[in-house]
């Protein structure tokens, strides 16, 4: 277990799960996603659902999303050259056209395909946790966000269990982003920080969130390295993400295909008494 600094974090705290049931279990055991979880598009209303489609592997216990030399940016027209492969449990959108969306990334952003409302997985409170590897190439960054469904357009704040840029590790760990966002939620603050965490962030590691109706409390590999004393009171859908990010530099893919390996995504929810 690697090393964690967290700053004026208990060095004890541990998960305890004992008040909680395991209520969804994705092993990624079969050959391919589960359609009743899982939209294999990212956020494809400022897009299309062609370019966003993700690129993925189910095999050998673990879902593996890709980016390979010939993956194509997802939105030129807003994002520029960023290249994606992203899964998501909800999706909604107003019509084409239309300024109404989820996750509204920047302004200016205009629906240009259509989605229909979908609603697969969208937990609210409980335990989230997910076991993966990073990536430790300098384009690279994995996130795990869950953000508000945002059928109405407040409810958008964002729960950043692991954000982790492969610039940011090195040879004896590496940082990692966990907090809440709150985007265009004015009833949220930003709260958000980087936590340095010694060992090779590129093996399996668990990242997990208790959400509970007053806090949010943050665990790497089980122990506590953030605490955030304000929460999200609405559904969430999960966005488990690889992004390929422009460094300034002509593109190098010697090093591809950048894959993104996770061994499992559990929700935990209180036990009733």
């Amino acid at each position: 277990m690697p090393t964690l600094r967290a700053t004026s974090r208990p060095a004890a705290a541990t998960l305890d799960l004992s008040g909680y049931h395991l209520a969804v279990d994705e092993q990624f055991d079969g050959d391919d996603l589960s359609d009743m979880r899982w939209l294999p598009h990212y956020t494809p209303h400022w897009s299309s659902r062609r370019a966003s489609a993700a690129r993925y592997d189910v095999s050998g216990g673990t879902l593996k999303l890709r980016i390979d030399a010939d993956t194509e940016p997802w939105s030129p027209e807003y994002d520029g050259d960023v290249r994606v492969s992203h899964l998501q449990t909800g999706q909604f959108s107003g019509p084409i056209g239309s300024p109404v969306g989820q996750h509204r990334f920047r302004a200016g952003l205009v629906v240009r395909e259509e989605q229909d409302d979908e609603r697969l997985w969208l937990p609210r409170f409980g335990v989230i946790e997910a076991r993966v590897r990073a990536i430790r190439h300098p384009s690279a960054m994995v996130a795990l966000w869950p953000i508000g469904f945002e059928d109405e357009g407040v409810n958008c704040g964002e729960i950043c269990i692991f954000e982790i840029f492969g610039s940011e590790l090195d040879d004896t760990g590496g940082l990692v982003g966990v907090g809440v966002k709150p985007q265009r939620d004015p009833r949220l603050v930003m709260d958000f920080e980087k936590v340095r965490v010694d060992g090779d962030l590129t093996a399996f590691h668990d990242y997990a969130v208790e959400w509970l109706p007053e806090r949010l409390r943050f665990f790497i590999d089980g122990r506590l390295v953030k605490v955030v004393e304000q929460s999200i009171g609405y559904p969430v859908q999960l966005m488990l993400d690889l992004y390929e990010l422009p460094t300034g530099a002509p593109r190098d893919t010697s090093a591809h295909p950048l894959v993104f390996e996770v061994a499992h995504v559990r929700e935990y929810r209180a036990r009733v008494t």
